[in-house]
């Protein structure tokens, strides 16, 4: 196939719309169902890069959940706890393959984010994965090759409409790309960069004590970064991307947006959020929105008279500020990437209070010094990758 034909490009306005290989090659993918639209391809090359360049740098299979050109979740396939099976939903689907484990991981960092995305896996996609993925919101899926069953269960999804797209794994971009805005062309090489332990060496804090599991949180959070709309900031911890800040004009905007989503993520597994007595046919939808506002600051939205009793069984308590405060505090090790230098100590005070261990940055700040002084403070471990990372 040397081109595919789409309904439009970003908006319906847009027509015509088709991707194709401009030296006349056939496309690396095969469409096995559905119509993927102009964002679902954009979403799927991204992301189908984020997953490779993870498998390359962990062994592991890996997973992305992309929305809008930007990863909402990312992880390796580690085995789940039973807390985490929880908080995804997953509880009732028993032992998961590891494919299954990095997209329920992938998916469920960040689930009100995920929700209608495109996912990408570095693997086969098998019969759990596909269970998994056929009872939730999304538009649709790029692997390298699918199961006979995990083929059948999805072709069935959205009436027959799911986006099912096939990659040659062995396809490798020019080494020139290019692309217009206001119809000028522009030209750049391909970011084709390794992220490995080397970006790692150049530990600039007191503390050198730098863990095996660290430095593969740092990677993911690097490869992650480099796959996602600048200015952007990552949060990881035990393999997966808990807190994703993107596409923001400031530094410390990303680090305080990602920091909340990875506090989000840690709040979600305290006893108080665990045992909210929801009512037996809620949709998970729902109760992700739920959850979402209850611990944030619109909580009255669904504790107020009239509101909670659409929702629960009985009356939830307050969480209260000095209640999550507590819980936060045990989240500890977690791992920080930034896609450009930090320029100011802010960003590792705040990224402090997420739990913040290990820090993976460009460095090259005229106040290189500062951010540095900040992270002794907290008795952080950092490393000046000398390696920018910008994406747009």
């Amino acid at each position: 196939m040397k081109e595919l034909a789409l309904k439009y490009g970003c908006n319906p306005n847009q027509k015509p719309s088709r991707v194709f290989m401009e030296d006349g090659s056939d496309l690396p993918i095969e469409v096995l169902n559905g119509k993927p639209g102009y964002i679902n391809l954009l979403d799927a090359f991204n992301g189908w890069q984020l997953v490779s360049e993870l498998k390359a740098a962990t062994g592991m299979p890996a997973a992305t959940s992309f929305k809008h050109v930007s990863p909402a979740g990312a992880a390796i396939g580690l085995p789940l706890t039973d807390i985490e099976k929880k908080i995804y939903w997953v509880e009732d689907l028993g032992d998961l393959s590891p494919m299954a484990s990095a997209y329920a991981r992938a998916r469920g960092a960040d689930r009100m984010s995920s929700f209608g995305d495109f996912i990408s896996l570095s693997d086969t996609c098998d019969e759990d994965t596909a269970r998994l993925i056929k009872r939730e919101v999304s538009d649709g899926i790029i692997a390298p090759d699918y199961t006979e069953k995990a083929l059948e269960i999805l072709k069935a999804k959205k009436n027959g409409n799911y986006a099912v797209i096939k990659i040659d794994p062995s396809y490798k971009p020019a080494a020139l790309e290019k692309k217009q805005v206001f119809g000028i062309t522009f030209e750049q090489g391909h970011n084709d960069i390794v992220i490995d332990d080397k970006m790692l060496e150049n530990i600039v804090t007191n503390n050198k004590d730098l863990t095996d599991a660290a430095k593969k949180d740092l990677l993911i959070s690097l490869i992650t970064l480099k796959y996602t709309q600048s200015n952007s900031v990552c949060y990881v911890k035990g393999g997966q991307a808990i807190g994703i800040g993107a596409g923001q004009q400031s530094r410390i905007h990303c680090t305080r947006l990602a920091g909340s989503k990875a506090d989000n993520w840690f709040l979600r597994q305290s006893p108080q959020v665990l045992e909210l007595p929801f009512l037996d046919d809620i949709r998970r939808a729902d109760r992700d929105n739920a959850i979402d506002l209850y611990i944030g600051v619109d909580y009255m939205d669904v504790l107020a008279e009239g509101k909670w009793q659409n929702l629960f069984k009985v009356k939830p308590e307050v969480f209260t500020e000095a209640d999550k405060r507590a819980w936060l505090d045990r989240n500890t090790d977690v791992a920080l990437g930034s896609d450009a230098f930090f320029p100011f100590g802010d960003n590792i005070e705040r990224a402090a209070k997420s739990g913040v261990k290990y820090v993976a940055q460009p460095g090259g700040s005229v106040r290189d010094d500062n951010v540095i002084q900040a992270a002794n403070d907290h008795d952080m471990v950092m490393a000046f990758t000398g390696m920018r990372f910008f994406h747009h």
